[in-house]
C-alpha cells in the first residue's frame, strides 16, 4: 500500500479570486501524517482553520465553499483536485482571503506550485477509501454516481444548450499523468450573458479573458485548449469535490453534475463509512 505525502518545503503564490476578485496570497506548507487538507485564515484574528471535508461544505454556488466557527473558504476545487492527483495527503494552506487564486482557471497553477515544492512521502500508509456499494445523487435530469472499480475512473456527460458546447463526453482513467495531461489545462466556461447577473450576485469579479473561457451568443472568445474543454473542467471539478472524502477507488459516472450534485455525492459516501 502506498505511503502518505507531504510537501517537502513551503511555497506561495500570489493571485486574484475569481469571485471575490480580491488579491490573495496562499501558502502551502507541509503537514504531519493524518491531518488531511486544512486551510488556516491567516488574515483573521487567531488564524482560524477548516478542514476540507464533505461535512464542512455549506455553499455550492457556482464554486465549493468550506466553513467551520470563523474559518470560511471558497473556490477550493482546483486546489484540492491538484493535491489529490498529485497524491497529496496533508498539506496546511495559509491564506489571506476567503478565496484562493484563480491563476489561469485551471488547477495548472496549483500543480506547478506543487511541483515546485516537492512531494516528500511520510512514514504512514495512506488510507484507501473504497467504494463497495453503488451511491448515487439525482436531481432532475442530473446524476452523479459512483461504483466499486479497481482505480479511480470518471466518465462524464456534460449537456450545454449553445450551439458551440452541445454534448461533450469526457472517460478517463484518473492517475498523475493522466490528470497533468488532459484534465488539469482545462478551465472554467463563461458566458457574456451572465456577466452582469453573477456580478449583481458578488460573483465573477475577478474572471477575465486570462483565467476564463467567455463564450458569447455565437462564438467563443479565448482560444481554447482542447475542442471538449468544458467537460474536462467539469471533471476537474469532480476531483476537486470529491477529495473532501480522500483518496478514492471507485468509477464515477455524472451527467449534468456540478458542485451541489458533487458534494452531496461526497457526503453520502461518508455516511457509509
Amino acid at each position: 500500500m502506498p505511503y502518505q505525502n507531504t510537501l517537502a518545503q513551503a511555497v506561495s503564490y500570489t493571485g486574484i479570486g475569481l469571485h471575490s476578485g480580491r488579491d490573495v496570497t496562499i501558502t502551502l506548507k507541509p503537514a504531519p501524517t493524518g491531518t488531511g487538507i486544512i486551510f488556516a485564515r491567516v488574515d483573521l484574528p487567531g488564524s482560524p482553520t477548516v478542514t476540507a471535508c464533505a461535512a464542512n461544505v455549506t455553499n455550492t454556488m457556482r464554486a465549493t465553499t468550506l466553513e467551520a466557527k470563523t474559518a470560511k473558504v471558497f473556490t477550493v476545487e482546483h486546489l484540492l483536485a491538484a493535491l489529490s492527483a498529485m497524491q497529496v495527503d496533508n498539506c496546511l494552506v495559509e491564506i489571506d482571503s476567503p478565496e484562493p487564486p484563480v491563476g489561469d482557471g485551471s488547477a495548472l497553477t496549483f500543480v506547478e506550485l506543487i511541483s515546485r515544492a516537492g512531494i516528500k512521502q511520510q512514514s504512514e500508509l495512506r488510507h484507501i477509501l473504497k467504494i463497495e456499494q453503488t451511491v448515487s445523487v439525482y436531481c432532475q435530469d442530473k446524476l452523479i454516481t459512483v461504483l466499486p472499480y479497481d482505480g479511480f475512473r470518471i466518465t462524464f456527460t456534460s449537456i450545454n444548450p449553445h450551439p458551440l458546447l452541445g454534448v461533450q463526453f469526457g472517460d478517463y482513467e484518473i492517475t498523475r499523468e493522466t490528470f497533468l495531461q488532459e484534465i488539469a489545462p482545462a478551465r472554467t466556461i463563461g458566458f457574456m450573458h451572465e456577466v452582469e447577473a453573477l456580478k449583481k450576485q458578488g460573483l465573477g469579479l475577478g474572471g477575465s479573458l486570462d483565467n476564463v473561457v467567455v463564450y458569447d451568443n455565437e462564438q467563443v472568445l479565448t482560444p481554447l485548449r482542447y475542442p471538449d474543454e468544458l467537460v474536462r473542467h467539469k471533471i476537474l471539478d469532480v476531483i476537486g469535490d470529491l477529495a473532501l472524502v480522500g483518496q478514492i477507488r471507485g468509477h464515477v459516472i455524472a451527467v449534468k453534475s456540478g458542485h451541489a450534485l458533487n458534494t452531496e455525492l461526497a457526503k453520502k459516501i461518508m455516511e457509509l463509512q
